[in-house]
């Protein structure tokens, strides 16, 4: 009874509170919550499509031709499954007819659409 006339007459002496801070609400993480959270960090991460006009693709294709004709590397930077993804090689072979390109780095080779591609680089 002495600790709650202590509280009410405003001398409380809060070393005598034992406050688990926020580990007591650690346990209130319902299975639900923290799927919902890890669904919410998910869908932020997610980058709509860039609207890419002529002119950037126009660029885009200048940029590809040129790396081609001087072999020189090239940074693709590709949207694909809701994220922009970069991948960094030289060109072997563009199949137009597939809207594929052909991509060599030091380990291994991979291919590319048309559609995936949002921007390039040429690095020198």
């Amino acid at each position: 009874m002495g600790y709650l006339n202590e509280m009410n007459n405003n001398n409380f002496d809060s070393s005598k509170v034992h406050d688990r801070g926020s580990k007591k609400w650690v346990a209130m993480m319902l299975p639900e919550h923290v799927q919902l959270i890890r669904q919410y960090n998910e869908d932020t991460k997610k980058i709509p499509r860039p609207n890419l006009g002529e002119f950037d693709l126009l660029a885009i294709q200048e940029q590809i031709e040129i790396a081609m004709k001087r072999n020189v590397k090239i940074k693709f930077q590709i949207w694909k499954d809701e994220e922009v993804k970069y991948s960094t090689g030289t060109i072997c072979w563009i199949d137009l007819n597939r809207k594929i390109i052909e991509v060599e780095d030091k380990m291994h080779s991979f291919q590319l659409n048309f559609d995936e591609i949002v921007d390039v680089t040429l690095l020198t």
